[in-house]
């Protein structure tokens, strides 16, 4: 009968058996946008509108109905 193996044993296991990734090597950077009216940063991830600093409007949208959202008086 043969011993189960040990915690250690099987951690080394599971590290032998992990897939490795190739290692890329890139230029370090920032992603962020500046407002064009005062200057201030923004990340482009984050999803605002509107500069916490001055309060200019990057991105306005007007929401409409669209082609399937129809009002409850046209629907049969």
């Amino acid at each position: 009968m043969e011993k189960p193996l040990s915690l250690v044993a099987r951690m080394k296991q599971n590290a032998l058996q992990q897939k490795r990734e190739a290692f890329v090597e890139k230029q370090a950077g920032m992603d962020t946008i500046t407002c064009p009216s005062c200057g201030g940063g923004r990340a482009k991830e984050d999803g605002i509108t509107r500069c916490a600093y001055c309060g200019f409007e990057f991105i306005s949208h007007m929401l409409s109905d669209g082609i399937h959202i129809k009002d409850s008086d046209n629907s049969k």
